[in-house]
């Protein structure tokens, strides 16, 4: 056929029609290993669908050809051969794609050279096509969802579901920043924008978004004494490497997948090991994991990288096992939903709850669709039936909660050998008891006293026997007593006890329809060109991930791009970051929302350069106090970004916020949740005293708030009036309220005075016992600047009039505040306290 062609115009449909077939030996196009299927998925599928399929796919096969379908590939065309295993550099397509003789694919240019390397990578690979990767679609005779185009002056709802206007590697990024699709914006709407923000102001700005922590005023004056023009770039890579990184952004991912160590509901049940989903989140952000290896692991680390920590002749375990151990710990994501006791007695009904809520958090957090209206009936709004809700039910119909031993077997085997020793515990424990039962009542004879005394001694001598390094995960020392650290994590049910996903009437458990198979929504079949159903059932969730964190889906950067631009500016270019549907709000800037999602998957999802590319904006180094009284009347909100918005504090921050500068700070990473002591009002909530177990050791009780127990049924009472999030959904994004409990915690908690007098304290350590001077210093910790003449003169009046009125004695002051004059000291402790209720100790500029 290409001989009807001359050799400068031949068409595409002439260069793919002399691929010909593919041949196919035994061995070859076989089902890929876990690497090349993650290969195939985000880097070779995509640019077949691109570049091939529109002649060559499900709806059109010029000369016979499909390239979209292994069953197609293995098929071939009118031509002979494309790809020749024995001599996989002379395989047509590779020539072809080389521009190397008179086949040139495509013939209008050559492709780029990385997706030239990819594709010839492949076939040398022996161009591996998973099984379940058959994208040829089922209904490529129907009209697709997304051929519906909008009536003019009718925002295109569907516009999440559509494909990047251009593909990712085919757009130059070197005259192309963020400013430049912000700033024509800002001159067709007549808005001036705000001048670059003071250093002062940047540096604290780059500590709190980044760390969630405030900068030493050395630090400060440092950045600010710099006049290199790429100080503060180095100043967010020191940010950036800084391991309190991962724990500031773990708090945001965890409010959009709802974590917590209980359960809610009446009885709040315990997760007792949830907190290993948590500090697997910090150390992945710490990390910089790719965002597509991030969401694979939650979704499916048991059946991507299948394995166990068996040993091989030696203690050392090997690196790519703790690995594949750390990925099943990410599913931890779906053992931390909501949970009603009850519902344990009733198994149907406790499955469909459990795959509602794995459905539920899996559309808002990745996909960033309201998916739950599909449950009981058709979306109302977007493209999603109740077919398609249930589907996505059966992706994670198979799977289970289970108990992964985090030790190997070596280990397993000592627990089992010392094990005698906690029966020695318990049987001193009850010699004791029975003791206290026989001598109730009476007063001990000498000889009972001394039975006591070697009972005692026997419970000590066997506790002190447990062995002390049995290890509960890489890095801790023990785990309880004795027992096997698990973590709580995803495998798989018996596959003859998988329950049956039925559509249901109304969504009522009881009135079940027709049974369904796992599968994508259509849309979203369509909008990346997959076929479905999720086949087989074993490795849907491996599947599902592969699939969601492909390159092409439109969805998977767009969500993950807005929700970091959100967290940087307090608001995303779509700001409703939960639902890219037809009821939620469409992006302020889709140009510059594309391109960011296009510079995520260029740059291998690294969240990391993200932060680089947003901090270096000039729309994130504004000033965010500037009086533009027309910038003000045209965009009141600032969705065009004209200024930075001043933000307040989340509860967590604060809570860091006041104990970092009060110098009490707690900076020890990770582990088991921290129960801080509660006032008895405060504890008044709960309904049996031993919810709220105080940890021992008061050093703990300073943790940052990452840290502190998260209870559905009783949240920590600082962070509830400062707006921490309802956990039992997703949550996108905090609200911010001014309500008066919020001054009660700040001006009059116990606590909070607490840390004004180790404020105060160290105010007086660092500044001397002159009060003015002790003022100043406690400004300067407190804000990273010196108080203006207005303001120290004012905190000296203070001061004054605190001391004359003797209203709050100090208790139990350090050794420095006990330096001053009680009254004294405790006026200065109450400055410092009314520094924590400044405005600018509360908000961002």
């Amino acid at each position: 056929m290409a001989k009807l062609f001359t050799r400068n115009k031949l068409t595409c449909m002439a260069a793919l029609a002399c691929l010909g077939t593919v041949v196919v030996s035994r061995g070859y196009a076989t089902e890929p290993n876990a690497a090349a299927a993650v290969e195939f998925e985000q880097r070779v599928r995509p640019l077949l669908a691109q570049h091939c399929w529109k002649c060559h796919g499900p709806a059109k096969q010029e000369a016979g050809l499909r390239l979209d379908s292994r069953a197609a590939l293995e098929a071939g065309g009118d031509s002979g051969p494309a790809v020749r295993r024995d001599a996989p550099e002379e395989s047509l397509l590779v020539r072809a794609l080389a521009h190397d003789g008179d086949i040139k694919m495509p013939p209008d240019g050559k492709l780029a050279p990385e997706k030239i390397a990819v594709l010839t990578n492949w076939v040398r690979t022996g161009a591996a096509w998973p099984e379940y990767s058959n994208t040829s679609l089922e209904d490529a005779g129907r009209e697709s969802i997304l051929d519906h185009k909008p009536a003019p002056g009718e925002t295109d709802y569907l516009w999440a579901f559509r494909q990047f206007p251009k593909s990712p590697s085919d757009e130059s990024t070197a005259a192309t920043s963020i400013d430049s699709f912000l700033d024509p914006e800002l001159g067709r709407h007549g808005l001036t924008p705000a001048p670059a923000a003071d250093r002062r102001t940047l540096a604290r700005r780059a500590y709190f978004d980044l760390l969630g922590l405030p900068p030493s005023p050395e630090k400060v004056e440092s950045f600010v004494a710099d006049p290199a023009p790429d100080a503060f770039a180095r100043l967010v890579e020191e940010l950036l490497a800084s391991p309190h990184y991962g724990e500031r952004w773990a708090r945001h991912w965890l409010d959009v997948v709802r974590y917590a160590d209980s359960g809610g509901y009446e009885t709040d049940i315990y997760f007792r090991n949830a907190w290993r989903y948590r500090d697997y989140v910090v150390k992945s952000l710490n990390d910089d994991k790719p965002y597509d290896r991030f969401a694979q692991e939650q979704i499916a680390g048991d059946e991507i990288w299948p394995d166990d920590l068996s040993l091989t002749g030696s203690y050392v375990m090997p690196p790519e096992k703790l690995a594949h151990l750390e990925a099943r710990v990410g599913t931890g994501l779906y053992t931390l939903g909501p949970q009603i006791h009850e519902s344990n007695m009733d198994a149907p009904k406790l499955d469909y709850e459990r795959l509602t809520d794995c459905v539920d958090v899996t559309g808002s957090a990745f996909l960033g669709l309201t998916l739950g209206c599909a449950r009981c009936h058709d979306h109302k709004f977007d493209p999603i039936s109740q077919r398609d809700y249930f589907s996505l039910q059966a992706i994670f119909a198979i799977s289970k909660e289970v108990e992964l031993p985090l030790v190997n077997g070596m280990e397993i085997a000592d627990f089992k050998q010392f094990y005698p020793r906690i029966i020695s515990v318990d049987e001193a424990r009850r010699a004791y008891r029975l003791f206290e039962q026989r001598t109730a009542g009476r007063k001990l004879t000498d000889a009972e006293n001394e039975e006591r005394r070697a009972l005692r001694d026997k419970i000590a001598a066997a506790v002190l026997e447990l062995p002390g390094a049995a290890a509960s995960s890489p890095g801790d020392k023990f785990d309880g007593l004795m027992e096997i650290p698990t973590a709580t994590v995803l495998g798989h049910i018996e596959p003859q006890l998988v329950p049956a996903i039925h559509i249901l009437q109304r969504g009522d458990l009881d009135r079940p329809k027709s049974t369904v198979e796992p599968d994508l929504p259509r849309v979203l079949r369509e909008a990346t060109n997959f076929a479905g159903p999720l086949s087989p059932a074993t490795s849907a969730r491996k599947q599902f991930a592969l699939w969601l964190t492909r390159g092409d889906n439109p969805l998977f950067a767009r969500v993950m791009v807005n929700r970091i631009w959100q967290w940087h500016f307090g608001a995303g270019l779509v700001t409703t970051a939960n639902d890219f549907g037809r009821m939620g709000a469409a992006p302020s800037h889709p140009q510059l929302l594309d391109w960011l999602a296009g510079e995520f998957v260029r740059h291998g999802f690294s969240i990391k350069h993200m932060h680089r590319l947003i901090m270096s904006s000039a729309a994130y180094q504004r000033a965010s106090v500037f009086a533009e009284p027309g910038n003000f009347a045209k965009d009141s909100d600032n969705r065009y970004l004209w200024r930075m918005n001043r933000r307040r504090l989340e509860a967590e921050t604060l809570w860091d916020y006041v104990h970092a500068t009060a110098g009490t700070i707690n900076l020890k990473l990770g582990g088991r949740p921290v129960v801080p002591s509660l006032a008895d009002d405060e504890l008044s909530a709960l309904r049996e005293p031993w919810q709220w177990t105080v940890t021992a050791d008061p050093r703990e009780h300073t943790r940052r708030g990452l840290y502190v127990l998260v209870r559905r049924n009783f949240r920590f009472p600082m962070f509830e009036v400062f707006d921490s999030p309802v956990n039992s959904v997703s949550s996108a994004r905090r609200d911010v309220t001014i309500v008066t409990p919020q001054a009660l915690w700040s001006l009059n908690n116990s606590r909070a005075f607490r840390q004004a007098q180790a404020m105060a304290d160290r105010a007086v350590r660092e500044g001397g016992t002159d009060l003015p001077s002790c003022i100043r210093r406690a400004w300067i910790i407190a804000l990273q600047r010196s108080p203006s003449d207005s303001d120290l003169s004012s905190a000296v009046e203070l001061a004054h009039t605190l001391a004359a009125m003797q209203l709050r004695p100090l208790d139990a002051p350090g050794p420095d505040l006990a330096k001053l004059p009680p009254k004294v000291g405790s006026a200065l402790a109450q400055v410092c306290l009314a520094i924590f209720n400044l405005n600018e100790f509360m908000f961002i500029d």
